[in-house]
């Protein structure tokens, strides 16, 4: 079960900083295209928005990682133990 909520959270965390970076590049580009008449503070825009759900999703991310190799590892007398 806890290799599956790992997954999980590994596979959500991707999902929202693919989304979000994706987001903020077109947002970025968006704004570079037009020849940034809005003035250089609107590059920050994107990275203050897009930002945090990146970091939630880096959060989710770095804490299914830690989910998925945090397997505990039986020796040779536990296993015989546990299917002998």
């Amino acid at each position: 079960m806890k290799r599956f909520f790992g997954g999980v959270l590994l596979a959500i965390g991707i999902l929202i900083m693919t989304g979000s970076g994706l987001c903020s590049l077109v947002v970025i580009g968006v704004f570079v295209s037009e020849g940034g008449r809005e003035g250089p503070g609107m590059l920050m825009l994107p990275a203050i928005i897009g930002g945090i759900p990146f970091a939630i999703g880096f959060g989710l991310f770095y804490t299914g990682r830690v989910l998925l190799r945090r397997e505990p590892t039986l020796n040779e007398d536990e296993l015989r133990d546990r299917f002998g």
